[in-house]
């Protein structure tokens, strides 16, 4: 940690807090976006080494910086959104832990469990908040829908289907040339965001089966999964996930989260419980009128819930987060164990074998 920044913590500071976002890509402007709505932060400055982001940064009128370092010796702001590509967000987020800076990291974490751990367990010594970007927890639909399981209206979960299917065009990959390569395929980039919603729902995975096919457009990584989950609860999921399918059937098209996404009526989660089921993100309720019979008639109740948008919420909290009246609501700690099982399902589809989950003993 810098003489400087430490001198004063970020939470002491008054007025709205100072964000910097390293990365002005697809997550970061939705990032800047968000900030532009809130009156307790504000945009400070950008990390990008890129004149598209040079180019976004002056449009914004902030200052762009090609490397972190500098930005943070110069800027010294009070907290930083990393949203570049995964392979950076580790050194980057250290270097802001090391600074004594709040950090956000988007989702996921890191490359591997290993480099996480180190990240996360630096972090707890240093006592520096790192939050991670998994913004559907503070998404209105899913905190109802937890708050709905939690209260037993659906009695024991015992079972649950998530699908996570979509066709991204040529482009997304044209743009950004690291989204073909190893490790940057759907399991990582898209079914992380699922699969940290069903260990909020269920528990901990403490098993994973899986298999995956090759991307069909030359890809390095895959284009298609599925896995099945077991949970600490006793739980099992059923998941899928691909980014070369055409269907109506993901949390992007049926949330209406982004506008930007064309919206549909479906449901992309099914949770099955011994009283109820609920179906995600239209949040209709399943009971039996009379017995629990399959011969019972069985009606569906859809429950009331407000609308506002997850990503404004979540740099909500980060604000509040880093002034100290909050705690992370999605912790380095928890994207590091929905980092653990999408590792495991990777492991699990390459190699054929059953992974079983363990936690490791306390850093």
């Amino acid at each position: 940690m810098t003489a400087s920044l430490a001198q004063t913590p970020a939470s002491d500071t008054a007025g709205p807090k100072r964000l910097v976002i390293a990365g002005l890509g697809l997550v970061g402007l939705r990032h800047a976006e968000a900030i532009q709505q809130l009156d307790q932060v504000t945009l400070s400055a950008a990390v990008d080494p890129s004149q598209a982001g040079r180019d976004a940064a002056a449009a914004m009128n902030v200052p762009c910086y090609d490397d972190l370092q500098t930005m943070l010796e110069t800027v010294k702001p009070d907290g930083v959104i990393i949203s570049t590509p995964t392979r950076l967000h580790v050194d980057q987020a250290l270097a802001c832990v090391r600074a004594g800076v709040p950090v956000m990291v988007e989702k996921p974490l890191a490359t591997s469990v290993a480099e996480a751990e180190a990240l996360v367990a630096e972090a707890r010594r240093a006592g520096v908040p790192l939050l991670v970007g998994h913004h559907r927890r503070h998404n209105p639909l899913i905190q109802k829908a937890h708050d709905l399981i939690a209260k037993g209206q659906i009695g024991t979960v015992r079972a649950v289907q998530a699908t996570c299917w979509f066709y991204k065009p040529d482009g997304y990959f044209d743009v950004a040339p690291w989204r073909k390569l190893k490790g940057a395929g759907p399991i990582s980039v898209n079914l992380v965001h699922d699969v940290d919603l069903l260990r909020h729902f269920c528990g901990e995975v403490v098993r994973v089966q899986a298999m995956a096919a090759p991307s069909q457009r030359g890809f390095e990584n895959e284009e298609v999964a599925s896995a099945v989950l077991t949970f600490d609860t006793g739980a099992i999921a059923t998941v899928s996930v691909s980014d070369g399918v055409v269907s109506p059937w993901s949390w992007e098209l049926t949330s209406k989260e982004y506008p930007v996404y064309p919206s549909t009526p479906e449901s992309c989660y099914l949770i099955g419980g011994t009283h109820g089921a609920l179906s995600i993100p239209d949040l209709r309720l399943w009971t039996h009128t009379g017995e629990r019979d399959w011969w019972s008639p069985i009606s569906a109740a859809s429950m009331p819930c407000a609308r506002t948008d997850p990503l404004v919420n979540q740099i909500r909290h980060l604000a509040e987060v880093i002034a100290g009246r909050e705690v992370p609501l999605v912790s380095g700690e928890e994207g590091l164990r929905t980092l653990r099982a999408i590792e495991a399902i990777q492991v699990a589809a390459a190699s054929g074998e059953t992974v079983r989950l363990s936690e490791p003993a306390a850093a």
